[in-house]
């Protein structure tokens, strides 16, 4: 029963790990080609097989071998530092937190108030 339940627990977290690598595959895949350029990274081509290459090892080889380990790795890379800086240069579509505040107050305003110097 305690072994059902193990093998059960690592199915879900293989099935996590692939969903997490084909979103990152689909948003590599969206993203402008020019913008990896911009954003001084490796191209989107480049991207894409290697996340393409990652969600597949991670659907075909239990969590428990290497090879998964070595695509989780380069699904946070591309998640966590090429991800954010293309979302930089191209611009986000959505407007966030930022886009619907409008600034008052007038232009010598800082960050944290009126700049008196």
């Amino acid at each position: 029963m305690l072994i059902t339940g193990f093998f059960g627990v690592l199915a879900l977290v293989s099935w996590a790990l692939f969903i997490f690598a084909a979103f990152a595959f689909v948003d590599a895949a969206f993203r402008r080609e020019d913008a990896y350029r911009a954003a001084d990274k490796n191209t989107k081509p480049f991207w894409l097989i290697i996340l393409g290459i990652a969600a597949v090892v991670m659907k075909l080889f239990s969590v428990m071998s290497f090879l998964p380990v070595i695509g989780l790795v380069a699904v946070i890379v591309y998640m966590v530092d090429v991800r954010p800086a293309v979302r930089a240069v191209s611009g986000s579509r959505r407007g966030g937190p930022r886009s619907l505040r409008r600034r008052r107050g007038s232009s010598s305003d800082g960050p944290y108030g009126p700049y008196n110097g």
